[in-house]
């Protein structure tokens, strides 16, 4: 399949929130974490909207035939649709964007939590090895490096099998604003942190930032992991921080 073609199928299962007025408009992509598209997500979409930017809350199961007790046991889990796979839905939608009147497909933001942040990484980590990888005759880094101006990675998965700390993204990756959680019980923040580091040593500008006190989905108030805890505060202060990203990559 190419990637036009796959992504009509996930941009008819995906939510589109536009800024008043006709555009073109600079678009976030925003990517869930293992367990689906979930509510939260659409604040994000909405903050980038206040930021002037239109966004997209893809979803990359409805497409697959996934149900949320499909993700939870075999995508949290590991047996299907990795980082590298899901990547895929990336280079889909942008696309998708070319089609789009509405949007500047040349001013494109990646974001992604959790799964959706390793995404993100596995995607310019696979380099020339997208198309094989995701399974799109057409995925090629170029696009990436052409379309994207910055990404913001929250609690993201990057232990193995995950590509960015052994590979890195190669030439021309965007700036990179991350959100690391002190107490992640899922992820992490050792292996996020040792990812992220990689990259500052490769060049790319990366901002960092940690919270000492924040669980995974800290942001999620309808978290089904029972050790999430939820920190409005917090989510207010990432809120600020994605839309402060975007205003800097206008």
């Amino acid at each position: 399949m190419d990637s036009a073609a796959w992504g009509e199928q996930v941009a008819r299962h995906s939510r589109v929130f536009k800024p008043a007025g006709l555009g073109p408009f600079p678009v976030a992509l925003i990517l869930h974490g293992c367990g689906g598209k979930t509510p939260f997500l659409e604040d994000y979409a909405r903050t980038a909207v206040a930021a002037g930017w239109a966004a997209v809350v893809v979803d990359s199961f409805k497409p697959r035939g996934l149900s949320p007790l499909d993700a939870k046991l075999t995508v949290c889990t590991g047996l299907r649709v990795r980082g590298g796979r899901r990547a895929a839905d990336l280079f889909a939608m942008l696309a998708w964007l070319d089609g789009q009147a509405w949007a500047d497909p040349s001013q494109v933001f990646l974001a992604g939590w959790s799964h959706g942040g390793w995404t993100i990484m596995d995607a310019y980590a696979l380099g020339e090895r997208a198309a094989a990888i995701t399974g799109l005759a057409d995925a090629a880094p170029e696009r990436l490096r052409r379309a994207v101006k910055g990404a913001l990675l929250v609690y993201p998965f990057a232990g193995y099998p995950a590509l960015t700390t052994r590979h890195g993204w190669g030439e021309g990756a965007p700036p990179v604003w991350s959100v690391v959680a002190g107490k992640d019980q899922v992820v992490g923040w050792k292996a996020p942190k040792l990812a992220l580091d990689r990259l500052a040593r490769d060049g790319l500008v990366v901002d960092q930032m940690f919270l000492p006190d924040a669980t995974h989905a800290f942001d999620d108030n309808k978290a089904n992991d029972p050790r999430a805890r939820y920190r409005p505060d917090l989510f207010a202060e990432v809120q600020t921080y994605f839309g402060g990203a975007l205003k800097a990559c206008a």
